[in-house]
């Protein structure tokens, strides 16, 4: 009878480490994959330009901007969305300064940039107010140069 609720206890324990370490393995691998999963994003393209000159000549009245350099040609962005909604309103703001614009998608997989975009493109849709959308593609911009532009360097 003792031997035998023993071997009972001892099982008992044995199956809740085992099923302790699975679960964990299993929270760790779902979180690893959601890392490494690219989400799509809308940027919001003034242009392409060949030379850094003309770059900064054609873009000198735009206070807020990202640059990035791929093959030899810089990429001008004004805005980063995750909603096409909130991207079409960007370019008629922008479009409206007199200004081209594209609407570029693009995949990247980051987490935080995720999360953060997802927050901003919620404030994005709860307003109308053209100095509100461009100050939070301000904060938008910032954190694209932080969380990706930075990490990939």
């Amino acid at each position: 009878m003792k031997k035998t609720l023993k071997i009972s206890i001892f099982s008992i324990v044995l199956g809740a480490i085992a099923g302790i370490i699975l679960n964990n393995t299993y929270k760790e691998k779902l979180s690893n994959s959601f890392l490494n999963e690219e989400k799509t994003y809308y940027f919001i393209q003034e242009g392409v330009y060949s030379s850094t000159s003309s770059m900064q000549e054609n873009t000198k009245d735009l206070l807020v901007k990202t640059v990035d350099s791929k093959n030899d040609k810089q990429y001008v962005y004004l805005g980063i969305t995750r909603d096409e909604k909130n991207a079409k309103k960007l370019k008629e703001i922008y479009e409206n300064k007199g200004y081209q614009i594209y609407i570029k998608e693009q995949n990247l997989s980051n987490e935080e940039f995720y999360n953060n975009v997802t927050q901003f493109d919620i404030l994005i849709n709860s307003t109308n107010k053209e100095s509100e959308i461009l100050t939070i593609e301000e904060v938008v911009l910032a954190n694209y140069e932080e969380l990706i532009k930075r990490k990939s360097n």
